[in-house]
């Protein structure tokens, strides 16, 4: 990471006749982000740049009219239900992550008026976004993400954007969701739980940022020595996961035929007795890959999956809502069925 921010600086500079400053006339204010630093940033911010695919995920419903650019190219899921206008939006690339491989000619040239960092901190965060402002003229801040928060996450995009009455109402469902999912937890016994990644025989292990989600719905039996900061997960060995034995397998998305084609994870007690689940992946997997907002549809998702005689709440109208709000899309129920098709219990699908 660090050599890529070493080459993005010096890149940077070299092109900073590009960059675009703040005339004497243009009114700027100070912005606190997360890590504390006050930034100067324009009063009105008419383009905005993602540092990545979580802060596009969860900065689209807020400010994609906003856009110069996105972090990545939208998934094939994701085109089923972005509005056309955005999908012919240039790539930028992206700041951190396996990639790192934010375009600095490209984002020069977007006139971004800011740049948008949105999730878990970095060590080395406000090193980054520090120097990254001052080499390039444009303001970079991060916002802090997390399940439990995320409605105080809309709050300060939506003071950052000046969207504030939008931010609201996504700030709102927020808080409803998650403290939806704390009232389930009170009123059940976790049911024990893995997720497989795909990758191998990789857990996404208790206690890791993109264990959240599952850590406050289920009993993560994958607890490490050294949980893994990655979406890729821990890998464990064919006789740990036969320990752990969950009563529910999850899967990654595509990775399905695949993890049931693994005689190990056959001879678990989850796959002998149906238990076996595919994430559901529109625009992006509901369980957090990325680690964003839409795990929200996975708190909707789990409850019903695990414990369906405890929820009040009827998943497609629920899903349904989500889509509107986050997406713009009227989803149908034979879109619905087709995102939850291996998700759900055969006697769930059929009523």
């Amino acid at each position: 990471m660090k050599k890529t921010l070493s080459f993005l600086i010096a890149l940077m500079i070299s092109l900073s006749f590009a960059a675009p400053c703040f005339a004497a006339e243009t009114a700027t204010r100070t912005f606190t982000d997360s890590c504390g630093r006050a930034v100067e940033i324009p009063e009105t911010i008419t383009k905005v740049a993602v540092s990545g695919p979580l802060a596009q995920i969860v900065l689209f419903p807020l400010c994609a009219d906003l856009f110069v650019g996105t972090a990545s190219d939208w998934t094939k899921e994701a085109t089923r239900f972005i509005p056309e206008r955005y999908l012919s939006l240039p790539q930028l690339g992206q700041l951190y992550g396996g990639k790192g491989d934010l375009n600095p000619e490209s984002l020069l040239a977007s006139g971004a008026e800011i740049v948008i960092d949105i999730g878990e901190p970095k060590k080395s965060i406000r090193e980054d976004m520090d120097n990254l402002t001052e080499q390039t003229g444009i303001p970079f801040v991060h916002i802090d993400a997390y399940t439990a928060t995320m409605g105080d996450t809309y709050r300060m995009l939506g003071d950052l954007t000046g969207r504030t009455e939008k931010a609201e109402t996504l700030a709102a469902y927020c808080d409803e969701i998650y403290a939806r999912a704390l009232d389930l937890g009170s009123k059940t016994e976790k049911v024990s739980v893995l997720y497989l990644t795909g990758i191998g025989q990789n857990v996404i292990a208790k206690g890791s940022y993109h264990a959240e989600l599952l850590d406050m719905m289920a009993d993560n039996l994958a607890v490490v020595e050294s949980p893994s900061g990655k979406g890729t997960g821990n890998e464990v060995s064919p006789e740990q996961l036969l320990l752990w034995d969950p009563a529910v397998l999850l899967v990654a998305p595509g990775a399905y035929e695949q993890i049931l084609g693994d005689p190990v994870i056959t001879e678990l007690t989850a796959v002998r007795n149906g238990f076996c689940y595919e994430v559901p992946n529109g625009p992006y997997n509901w369980m957090g890959f990325p680690p964003s907002v839409q795990r929200l549809l996975g708190v909707l998702w789990l409850g019903t999956l695990l414990y369906p005689e405890t929820v009040d709440y009827d998943l497609f109208t629920e899903v349904h809502r989500y889509f509107a709000l986050f997406y713009e899309h009227d989803l149908t129920e034979a879109e619905f069925a087709e995102l939850t098709a291996r998700s759900l219990p055969v006697a769930e699908k059929a009523a």
